[in-house]
């Protein structure tokens, strides 16, 4: 079989497709970020999804209070501790989000061809016939024929708690639409799209500022999803930000691009952004569902060869009320895993969801067996042809290291490194072999006192296909004086056979700085 992604030997035994795979200590290469809510913030279904092989919570402020959300990460810290399973923190923010108050929280049922307006005064009721909304400038920015989404929580596609609306005229600040579909709308907040239409908001709005200097700066945050990016301009502007709050200079960004304004910028947004999350939820309303697979291939390719991690959203919603995904929705993430996105992105099916903890394990198995047809030896050809020559002297010591391992089939590369770099150059070669990230502590000072970096580099790479950290002892430096930093070498190498990951006579590929060399050699376990 040939295939530009899949690695099969040739004849394949179809038989030999239905035998059980072996178990490994990492549940996939590929990484599962979670999204915390009712259903998934006690410290037990915490321990569960990390068990599972979550290693992202992300906490989005588009619902719920700082209050709530700090209780939920005081549990994730508690299963972190039980479990002995890291986990880093995303704060996912609320961005120009558009929508209507239900105050009353009753459902509200529409018929298809009825008209309804969207008005910006949010004293008004919500009912069959008005909808209050939280932004002013809609009737400026939409005209006749436009399409307008409204739907509960994140779009499911799904017709009946969903509705698709067409405008029929501006009526000074009103917005007359025509209902497209019968609906009937449950809750007390309604999420409304626009689709390609500008919406002249803040991508950074003064609540998400508020949320980010107190929650945010507190609890350390190591990635910002950076709800609607549309331009470069929205990332460089909450870096900036970031900046000013102490810590938080360490976060790392992430781009949402959730909309045809962010897909027409894409490429000046991923030179800014240190990741790229794709919203395909909301993408999928903005864009043609014909074009949604195009868009997720050619973006994943840019940030694979930008060495960017690439996250992808609604992969398995069935499993949002149901124990086992859809065919079409166990193949989709198996297909983002061989276009090669490094992380998964649960949203309703881990915050409201019936089976978080089931969910989190599905589509890890099916990373797992995804990765084991990816096709890496094409993958490593394509990146070192697009990297180009001269190569820096990092990416040539990265992808030496990547085709060594390969070459000797060893079982693990470990890496020392102190700002965390060097490791993800060697993830960006894809390995087939997991990446040890030996994290080496750096002492700094602010004139007050001394403290030691690490963690951050750490937990920031948990988000990174194949790469799984371990923070060093701060006494042993990154780069060594001698031809070997033995200790922490042990160190790392007792962790490696605890876990399962390397054994006797396994060989093993070692990346690190000696002096002011980066060296790469190869070690063979005694028995």
């Amino acid at each position: 079989m040939h295939s530009n992604h899949l690695l099969l030997e040739e004849p394949i035994r179809m038989a030999s497709i239905l035998e059980p795979s072996k178990a490994g200590f990492f549940p996939a290469m590929t990484k599962i970020v979670g999204t915390l809510g009712a259903k998934s913030r006690s410290v037990e279904v915490l321990s569960a999804c990390l068990k599972a092989g979550m290693s992202v919570a992300r906490f989005d402020f588009s619902l719920g209070d700082t209050k709530y959300h700090q209780e939920t990460l005081e549990n994730l810290k508690s299963a972190i501790k039980s479990t002995k399973k890291l986990c880093s923190v995303m704060l996912d923010t609320a961005g120009p989000e558009l929508t209507v108050l239900n105050k009353s929280e009753k459902p509200i049922s529409l018929e298809a061809d009825a008209t309804i307006t969207l008005t910006p005064d949010e004293g008004q009721e919500a009912s069959s016939e008005v909808f209050p909304i939280n932004f002013g400038g809609l009737s400026k920015a939409v005209k006749k024929g436009d399409t307008i989404f409204i739907g509960q929580y994140l779009f499911t596609g799904s017709e009946t708690t969903s509705v698709w609306l067409e405008v029929d005229q501006v009526k000074g600040d009103d917005v007359v639409c025509i209902v497209k579909n019968s609906a009937t709308l449950t809750g007390s907040l309604f999420t409304l799209h626009a689709a390609q239409i500008h919406i002249d908001l803040p991508t950074l709005s003064d609540k998400d500022k508020k949320v980010i200097s107190t929650w945010g700066v507190q609890n350390k945050i190591d990635f910002l999803s950076l709800s609607f990016t549309r331009h470069a301009k929205d990332v460089r502007e909450a870096r900036e930000f970031l900046c000013k709050l102490g810590d938080l200079s360490q976060t790392l960004i992430f781009a949402k691009i959730e909309n045809e304004e962010g897909l027409t910028h894409f490429d000046d947004i991923l030179q800014e952004a240190d990741g790229i999350i794709l919203s395909r939820g909301n993408l999928g309303i903005d864009l043609p569902p014909e074009k949604v697979f195009l868009f997720q291939k050619a973006a994943v390719y840019k940030c694979n060869m930008a060495g960017k991690p690439a996250v992808v959203t609604r992969v398995v919603d069935s499993m949002t009320d149901n124990l086992r995904p859809t065919r079409a929705e166990a193949t989709d993430v198996a297909n983002a895993v061989l276009d090669g996105t490094d992380a998964i992105l649960l949203g309703a099916e881990t915050l409201r969801g019936l089976y978080p903890i089931e969910t989190i394990s599905t589509v890890g198995r099916i990373c797992a067996e995804a990765e084991k047809v990816f096709n890496q030896d094409l993958y490593f050809k394509r990146t070192v042809k697009f990297v180009g020559e001269p190569m820096s002297h990092l990416e040539s010591i990265a992808s030496s290291a990547v085709r060594a391992a390969i070459k000797v089939k060893a079982s693990v590369i470990i890496c020392f490194t102190s700002s965390g770099r060097a490791a993800r150059l060697i993830a960006k070669y894809r390995p087939t072999m997991p990446v040890l990230s030996v994290v080496i502590p750096r002492l700094k000072t602010n004139q007050l006192k001394w403290s030691f970096t690490g963690a951050f580099e750490a937990r920031q790479s948990l988000i990174v296909r194949g790469l799984f950290p371990m923070l060093a002892d701060p006494r042993h430096p990154a780069e060594s004086t001698n031809a070997s930093n033995e200790s922490v070498l042990k160190v790392a190498l007792d962790h490696g056979k605890a876990s399962g990951v390397v054994k006797s006579h396994d060989r093993v590929v070692i990346c690190q700085k000696v002096g002011d060399a980066s060296v790469v050699k190869i070690i063979e376990l005694e028995g």
